[in-house]
C-alpha cells in the first residue's frame, strides 16, 4: 500500500486538487483536477499525470450554501474510488495569508485556524474559501492531518524598509503593510532554478509571474528582497481583471464624485479592471492578439510597458541583474511579450534567442549571456505536496 499526499486550492467559485504518490525521496504526481463553477454550473474535470482525460461531469447547481461543500465530496468520492490500496497520508492547503505569524507551512490545529480566521479582512475574497475547505476536510475527516501552506510566507524575513507604508505607525502596527503573495509559485521557481543553473541562483534574480494574477520579485541569495504586491493582491503590474499600480485618489474621487460603496470598489478593482477594463475585450491576452480592436493593442503595450518599469524598480532594489525568469501562463506560453519586455530592458544588457525564445527553451537568452533569460514552468501544487510532506513527517 502507497501512500499519497493531496492538494486543495479553493477559489470563491472552484476547488483544484492534485495527488501525488509519495516515493522514498520524491514525489510522483497522480493525477490532479477542479470543479470549477461552483455556485453556478458545476464542472468536474479530472486528468492523469500525462494530462489524459480520467473523468468528466457537470451537475445541477447546489442549494445555497452547500457548493463547494458538495464540490469536495464528489472530488473525495471520485478519488475514493480511483485510489484503489492507496491512502491519503494528509491534505495540503494552499492558504493565502499567513500573516506574521507564518513563515513556514504549519499542521493546522484549533489555535492555528482561529488565527488565520482573523487574517480574514486582509485577503476577504480569497482566505474565507482557503478556510472553508479545511473545515470541510476537519468536520468528515478529522484523523486526516491537514497542512496550510502559504503565499505571503516567502516574503517574510525581507528588509522592514521593503514592507513598510508611509503611514501612521499606530496602522503599521495593526498589520497594514506590504506582505506580498505567489510565494509557493517563487519557492517552487527558486528550487528549480537552482537545479537548472546553480551558478546564477543565489545571485540576484527577477521573476515575473505573469497569468491571471501578476506579480514580480526581486531575490538575493534565493531570498525575496523586494515584491509588487503588497497588503493586498491588487498592486504592481496590471493583471487578467486587476489594474496593479493606482494612485489612491482615484478611488477618493470615485466615492466622493459617483458615490461607490465599499462593495462596487471591490468589484470594480478585482473584476472589471486590468486588460479586461482597458480593452473591452477580454482578460485574456490570447484574445488581445488575435483583435483587431486597436483598444487591445493598447491593453497589450500598457501591460509590456508596466511590466519593464517594474523591472528596472527591483533591478534597483537589488543592484543589478543577473537572470530574469518568466513564469505561470502568460510568461510560460506568450512568446511574444517575453521578446518585448526584453527588448525594452536591453538597456540592462538583455539579449534575446530568438529561436529559442520561440519555441519555450528553458533558456531563452545566448549561451554564456549575462543577465540570462530563463522560461521555467511553475507548479504550485508540487510546492504545496512537498510542504505537507515535510511538516507531516517532521510533527508525526
Amino acid at each position: 500500500m502507497s501512500e499519497q499526499i493531496l492538494t486543495l486550492n479553493a477559489g470563491s467559485s472552484s476547488i483544484k486538487f492534485a495527488l501525488y504518490r509519495v516515493l522514498a525521496d520524491d514525489l510522483e504526481l497522480t493525477l490532479r483536477g477542479q470543479v470549477e463553477g461552483i455556485g453556478s454550473n458545476p464542472h468536474f474535470v479530472a486528468s492523469a499525470a500525462d494530462g489524459a482525460l480520467l473523468a468528466e461531469a457537470y451537475r445541477e447547481p447546489a442549494p445555497p450554501g452547500a457548493g463547494h461543500g458538495r464540490a469536495f465530496r464528489q472530488i473525495w468520492d471520485w478519488l475514493g474510488q480511483q485510489a484503489g490500496s492507496d491512502r491519503i497520508l494528509a491534505i495540503g492547503h494552499r492558504v493565502a495569508h499567513g500573516g506574521e505569524a507564518y513563515a513556514e507551512p504549519v499542521r493546522i490545529d484549533d489555535p492555528v485556524l482561529q488565527t488565520l480566521t482573523r487574517l480574514i479582512p486582509l485577503v476577504p475574497l480569497h482566505q474565507p474559501h482557503n478556510l472553508s475547505a479545511i473545515r470541510l476536510v476537519a468536520a468528515e475527516h478529522p484523523d486526516l492531518p491537514q497542512v496550510a501552506c502559504f503565499d505571503t510566507g516567502f516574503h517574510q524575513g525581507r528588509p522592514r524598509i521593503s514592507e513598510q507604508f508611509a503611514l501612521p505607525r499606530s496602522l503599521l502596527d495593526r498589520g497594514l503593510k506590504r506582505y506580498g503573495f505567489h510565494g509557493l509559485s517563487y519557492a517552487f521557481i527558486v528550487r528549480r532554478l537552482r537545479e537548472l543553473a546553480p551558478e546564477i541562483a543565489d545571485g540576484r534574480v527577477v521573476i515575473a509571474h505573469l497569468g491571471s494574477g501578476c506579480s514580480m520579485t526581486a531575490l538575493r541569495e534565493g531570498r525575496s528582497v523586494e515584491t509588487t504586491m503588497g497588503f493586498s493582491a491588487l498592486d504592481g503590474v496590471p493583471m487578467g481583471t486587476r489594474p496593479g499600480l493606482l494612485d489612491p485618489g482615484v478611488l477618493l474621487y470615485l466615492m466622493r464624485e459617483d458615490g461607490l460603496g465599499v462593495n462596487e470598489l471591490e468589484r470594480l478593482l478585482y473584476k472589471e479592471s486590468g486588460l479586461l477594463g482597458l480593452s473591452g475585450v477580454s482578460n485574456d491576452l490570447r484574445d488581445l492578439h488575435r483583435s483587431d480592436d486597436p483598444r487591445a493593442a493598447e491593453a497589450i503595450d500598457y501591460f509590456v510597458y508596466r511590466i519593464g518599469q517594474t523591472l528596472g524598480a527591483l533591478c534597483a532594489a537589488i543592484g543589478g541583474l543577473d537572470a530574469l525568469v518568466f513564469t505561470a501562463g502568460v510568461g510560460e506560453n506568450d512568446a511574444e511579450v517575453r521578446a518585448r519586455v526584453c527588448r525594452d530592458a536591453a538597456w540592462l544588457g538583455i539579449d534575446l534567442d530568438a529561436e529559442a525564445n520561440r519555441v519555450g527553451a528553458s533558456c531563452i537568452s545566448p549561451a554564456s549571456k549575462t543577465p540570462s533569460v530563463w522560461v521555467i514552468p511553475t507548479d504550485e501544487e508540487r510546492m504545496i505536496a512537498m510542504q505537507t510532506l515535510r511538516v507531516v513527517r517532521e510533527t508525526s
